[in-house]
């Protein structure tokens, strides 16, 4: 199996001119190692989130949210689909938050002044599941609070078509910074392709989060993730697309959020008009009348130039009888 390791892991922008670390076929096995938000800084809780100490601090904008890449897929063509399957994601022994002055909604709280007067970091302590490994661990938010290890990845995409955007705040109809808990073993992710290769990229594995990711930062780990990259040739769309064993979901990342669900759910019609039968009457009843509709808000967080990411949800158990 190829394997990336973790030291080039630490690009920190999707840029078209950057030359591949890694060719594989498409449908080819292989693995990832990769990074922490924080680029290994943050290991203790002695470590905070001060930008003065953080190296890459000085940048601008600042070296962090590391990814790996870019990954080349062989016969990748613009205008074709890369569909990314993640096989298993294995996360570190611990992840981490960090919360502090000026970082998310409630750095500079009034009503809760530690929120905003001081730096704090917690650190989660994984512990091994029945596989013996943290594929299916715990994650342990304090001594009586715990849940299952959910990881997925947080930041992925490819090349933009002409534009070089960062890691830490770049979004696109090409991927990016979405923090879509959705990207994760078992399910199908679908991004355009617009140069020769595909020049994939990925990093910012979660170990587990909520929607919103409202302080700016989840539970950040490293990982090793194992994937394979396959083509649909051919297959114009116009952003992410996510196929789950029970739905699909369509994406958009915007600012206001009424634009990201609009969009979203824009998108979601198309799909359904284009590919499942459905006339453009029916799918736009459906959307509003279904009630297993969703509106899954992944992202919203205040940090930088992020815009809200939206995905509009359908079961699969409403798609038209004999459609794809």
């Amino acid at each position: 199996m190829k394997h990336l390791p973790r030291d080039l892991a630490r690009k920190f922008a999707f840029d078209w001119r950057d030359e591949p670390v890694l060719s594989v076929e498409p449908g080819e096995l292989f693995e990832v190692q990769t990074y922490d938000a924080s680029n290994g800084y943050i290991r203790s809780e002695r470590d905070l989130a001060i930008p003065a100490l953080r190296p890459g601090f000085d940048r601008m904008p600042p070296q962090a949210n590391p990814i790996a890449g870019p990954i080349r897929v062989e016969g990748a063509e613009r205008g074709d689909a890369l569909i990314v399957m993640i096989d298993e994601i294995e996360v570190d022994a611990y992840s981490w938050i960090a919360i502090g002055p000026r970082r998310g909604p409630l750095g500079e709280s009034t009503r809760w002044p530690e929120l905003s007067s001081d730096y704090t970091t917690r650190i989660f302590r994984h512990t091994p599941g029945p596989s013996g490994t943290m594929r299916d661990g715990t994650l342990h938010f304090d001594a009586t609070r715990s849940w299952p290890i959910t990881p997925f990845v947080g930041t992925l995409g490819v090349a933009p078509d002409r534009e070089v955007t960062t890691s830490i705040d770049g979004q696109g109809e090409w991927g990016g910074n979405l923090d879509i808990r959705d990207v994760a073993p078992g399910n199908r992710v679908l991004l355009p392709v617009f140069h020769s290769g595909a020049l994939f990229y990925l990093g910012d594995v979660h170990a587990s989060q909520g929607d919103t990711e409202f302080t700016g930062t989840a539970a950040e780990t490293c990982a090793t993730v194992r994937l394979r990259l396959e083509l649909k040739k051919g297959y114009r769309i116009p952003g992410p697309r996510i196929e789950t064993p029970r739905s699909l979901i369509a994406i958009h990342a915007d600012r206001p959020l009424d634009h990201a669900v609009e969009t979203a759910t824009i998108y979601l019609m198309d799909w359904l008009i284009t590919e499942h039968g459905f006339s453009p009457t029916d799918a736009y009843c459906l959307v509003s009348t279904c009630p297993d509709f969703r509106i899954n808000v992944y992202q919203m967080c205040r940090i930088r130039n992020l815009r809200p990411v939206a995905g509009a949800e359908i079961p699969r158990a409403y798609l038209q009888e004999g459609s794809s």
